[in-house]
């Protein structure tokens, strides 16, 4: 499964790319500045997030392998033991399992990081912003609530906490940019 992937992904997406539209709006900075650091950060944020999902998920096999190796066991129970890590972290080791996760991460955090600039691609004026929040809002919601599928927990103070880490985020951008803008005059 790679439902840890897809989530942290998503939601990694939507709240740094929303962060860089908060701040720019904070700094009262124009729309196509919004564009421009947005589709920027969008694209070498969730390639470096899918890169560094492959080498951590390398790092932990090559780990394992060497701690099991320091381990002396016979063949039989290191295969076993092999088996239950594995099993325990989620998975198959093997590189198509880590480079699936990869794909996995850098598609859901590019799709869901995309929403937050939407309106800034086909909307115009002073409400642009505010459309923003509200898409992002609930994109935000609509992640956290999706994890209640998998967690069997409560859908709507799944979706509310995710919200809420978004929302904190969103604000700190702001505030950032607004001081900045002070500031630098």
């Amino acid at each position: 499964m790679y439902i840890k992937d897809i989530i942290y992904a998503a939601n990694d997406g939507i709240i740094t790319t929303f962060a860089v539209v908060s701040g720019v709006a904070g700094a009262s900075l124009s729309p196509a500045i919004v564009l421009i650091l947005g589709m920027a950060n969008l694209l070498a944020d969730g390639f470096s997030m899918a890169v560094s999902n492959y080498l951590g998920t390398k790092s932990e096999k090559e780990y394992l392998k060497r701690q099991n190796g320091n381990i002396n066991i016979n063949k039989n129970e290191y295969s076993s033991s092999t088996k239950k890590i594995t099993l325990e972290r989620g998975g198959s080791w093997q590189p198509e399992a880590a480079l699936k996760a990869s794909a996995l991460t850098f598609a859901s955090f590019v799709s869901a990081g995309f929403l937050p600039l939407i309106p800034y691609m086909i909307l115009e004026g002073a409400n642009v912003f505010w459309i923003s929040v509200a898409s992002t809002a609930i994109a935000l919601f609509f992640v956290g609530s999706f994890r209640a599928f998998y967690t069997g927990k409560n859908w709507f103070f799944s979706g509310f906490e995710m919200l809420s880490v978004g929302g904190l985020a969103a604000i700190i951008a702001y505030i950032v940019g607004a001081l900045i803008k002070i500031w630098v005059g």
